[in-house]
Formats: C-alpha cells, sequence, structure tokens
C-alpha cells in the first residue's frame, strides 16, 4: 500500500498512474490514498462486475465536486443511486437506446460533409475543433434547442471547455466552470418556455416534461440532463481527432473505412475507444465491508476502476499496444470487458446509455474522414498521456486541397 496520498502523482503522471501503481503491487487490486481518502484500485472484468454489481459501491459520495461542477453538472444523473437513479436514467435510456439515434448520426454526417466543402483551400483546419462544431449543431438540432448556425461555434467551445476542464485545476477549470454557468442558464430559460407547451416526443420536450420522485425537476436540473445528453455527444470529437491519428499512423485501415465496410467500421470505432485515452478510472465508494480477489475493502473506501490499464490489459488483449481493428472482428464484446463509457446493462446500472450513439456518430463520421482528400502539414500528433483527458496536440490540422 502506498502510504502517502497519491493526488499529485495522479496529476503528474495521468494515464499511467493507476497501471503502474498496480504493476509495481503486483497487478492485482492495491492500496492506496487519493484525496486524504483510502483507495483501492482494481483493474479487469472481474473488477468492472465487481464495479457495477448492484449495491456494492454508491457515486453520489464518490464524485469529487470540481467534476461535478465541471462535467456532469450539481444534481446531474451521474450523481445519483438507487431508485432515484433509475428512475432519472429512464429518461436517458428512452432517448438514447431506440432506433431514433439514427437521426443525429445523419444529421451529424450531413453537416461534415457541407462543412468539409468549406475547408478547401491552402489554409489547415483544425479537425477536432471543426468536429466539436458539426457534432454539437447537429445533436442540438435533434435535441430541439433553437440555435443559429453562426452560434454553433461558441457552443462547441463551451462543451469542450466542460470536458477538457473536469480533472483539473487552475484556468481550464475556469473555463469548464463559467461555460457550464453560462450554458445552464441559456438552457433553464428554453426549459420553462417549454413547458408552456404541450408535451411532444422531442428529445427537448421529453426533457422538459419529465419528472422524479419529487415531480417535475426545477429548471437548471432539467437544463444539466439536457447538457448530458448534448456534451458527452459533442465529447466524440476526441474520438474523431484520434481516429484521424490513427488513419495517420496506420493508413492501411482507410481501404475499408472507405469501401463503407460498416462491419470493419464497427471495428475500428471499437478498437478506437479501446486503444485511446480518454477516460483514465472511475471512481465509486463501498457502500459496505467487500472482500474483491481476497483484499478487503471497507465501507467507505473509494473503489477506482482502472478504465485504461484494462484496454491494455494482454491477459485481455492481444498485443494491446497495437492498434488492430480485426481483433474485434467476429469477436463478442462481452458487458465488462471493452468499458470506455462503463460496463453492465446501460438499462439499470451506470453504463452511459450514450454509447450506442457514440459508436453510430464516430462510425458515420470516420467513413467520410476516410473519403476526404486532405493531408496533414507538419504539426505535432503527440499524445502527452500526462493531461487528462489526452489528445493530439494539434488536435489533428487538415488541409483539403
Amino acid at each position: 500500500m502506498a502510504d502517502f496520498d497519491q493526488t499529485l502523482a495522479v496529476a503528474l503522471k495521468g494515464y499511467a498512474w493507476l497501471p503502474d501503481l498496480r504493476r509495481r503491487a503486483g497487478g492485482g487490486a492495491v492500496r492506496t490514498r487519493v484525496m486524504g481518502q483510502p483507495a483501492v484500485g482494481i483493474c479487469g472484468p472481474s473488477a468492472a462486475q465487481f464495479f457495477y454489481g448492484a449495491g456494492n459501491l454508491e457515486r453520489h459520495t464518490a464524485l469529487p465536486g470540481l467534476v461535478v461542477h465541471t462535467l456532469f453538472g450539481a444534481g446531474a444523473v451521474h450523481t445519483l443511486d438507487g431508485g432515484s437513479h433509475r428512475l432519472r436514467k429512464s429518461l436517458f435510456t428512452h432517448l438514447l437506446l431506440g432506433d431514433g439515434i439514427d437521426t443525429p448520426a445523419k444529421l451529424a454526417g450531413e453537416a461534415f460533409d457541407e462543412a468539409a466543402a468549406q475547408w478547401q483551400g491552402d489554409t489547415p483546419v483544425v479537425l477536432f475543433d471543426e468536429a466539436a462544431r458539426v457534432i454539437a449543431g447537429a445533436v442540438t438540432r435533434w435535441v430541439g434547442v433553437p440555435l443559429e448556425k453562426r452560434d454553433e461555434r461558441a457552443l462547441a467551445a463551451d462543451l469542450v471547455a466542460m470536458v477538457d476542464g473536469f480533472a483539473t485545476v487552475g484556468p481550464r477549470a475556469a473555463r469548464a466552470l463559467a461555460a457550464r454557468r453560462r450554458q445552464e442558464r441559456r438552457l433553464s430559460k428554453i426549459i420553462s418556455a417549454v413547458r408552456a407547451k404541450a408535451p411532444t416526443a422531442e428529445p427537448l420536450s421529453v426533457v422538459a416534461h419529465h419528472t422524479d420522485e419529487h415531480g417535475l425537476l426545477d429548471p437548471r436540473t432539467a437544463a444539466v440532463e439536457l447538457l448530458n445528453i448534448i456534451r458527452p455527444t459533442t465529447a466524440v470529437a476526441w474520438f474523431v481527432a484520434f481516429a484521424a491519428h490513427a488513419l495517420d499512423r496506420w493508413p492501411r485501415h482507410g481501404i475499408r473505412l472507405r469501401a463503407g465496410d460498416d462491419e470493419y467500421t464497427r471495428a475500428f470505432v471499437h478498437e478506437v475507444r479501446r486503444f485511446y485515452p480518454f477516460a483514465p478510472f472511475l471512481g465509486g465508494r463501498a457502500t459496505r465491508d467487500h472482500f474483491f480477489q481476497g483484499e478487503p475493502i471497507p465501507a467507505g473506501t473509494l473503489v477506482l476502476l482502472d478504465i485504461y490499464g484494462q484496454h491494455h490489459d494482454p491477459e485481455l488483449w492481444d498485443e494491446p499496444y497495437a492498434f488492430r481493428p480485426e481483433r474485434f472482428l467476429g469477436r463478442d464484446i462481452g458487458d465488462f470487458d471493452l468499458i470506455p463509457q462503463g460496463g453492465g446493462d446501460p438499462r439499470t446500472g451506470h453504463r452511459c446509455p450514450g454509447e450506442k450513439l457514440t459508436i453510430a456518430l464516430l462510425g458515420t463520421l470516420v467513413q467520410r474522414l476516410a473519403r476526404l482528400d486532405y493531408y496533414l502539414p507538419p504539426q505535432n500528433t503527440d499524445i502527452d498521456l500526462s493531461r487528462i483527458p489526452a489528445r493530439p496536440r494539434s488536435g489533428i490540422e487538415v488541409v483539403v486541397p
């Protein structure tokens, strides 16, 4: 057990922190301290199954305040447990697990084509920024939030800031907090206006009229949950930049993407989500005394599930540091194997119900990216694993001649 607090080490080492700590401890569960609290780091499908097991952990006391107030929003579904969580979660499963997700993916594809036509010339564009704008505009239109074309870039910048500032302090966190306040105020007013009208099947109306055990959500909480549809969808821009990074490093993968091979595209999307860094680990707090693989976990202990470590575990993935989409062809993915957006059943547990939409959006955009005639001018595409969330330093600058 690391007796000294590891909070600074997390900030310095980023994604490598927990895998390194576990490796030094022999690869199993490792006891440590984070933010002054006793913690246990765990990894692997059985660890994910324990982490998402009903009643094993609670989330509302485990999430740091900065994460709540930048990334999720106060009172968000992510901060709830038990019956309150299930009731609020039903809002998201209704909207994000049906056939309707084909619509935002189609809108994003059309918006990408329109944007790409404007990129032509000798001036580089930053793919990360452009993808965020395209996705933010598409998902906002699908949800039903009014947005002028000229305001897409400002909205995308706010949504990106909320994600970019969740795991740090200083300017990035300040930008995230300001962006959240700005968008919560704007959407609260829209929610209040929508409530004056009869409910419809449009996502904006569904969120505005959703009720929990206390009745209708207050406008700010409803705005928080509306952002919890729009914000994580826009975060697919990280994966679009990673996909472009992969196509630059290993261009052979573009052949089947350009041909519209949907099975290979899905495998490519899964490999991008496995190989590249996004969430380093997730946290929950033990609700009672537990044992995991012989390691005692007393009630109140912070439990950290090593996402990055699991996605690069040689016992689970052959050659885990090689980018090989083929590993997902003809392979059944267990509920607790590939977990960039959580494990288990998204309808009943804490797995993100937006995962299906993420896969649809990314699949649509990587096929278009592979077909786009572009090149990368000289730039720094390194990915700094000490930075959370990581992304290519340049954002992937492209020139479309």
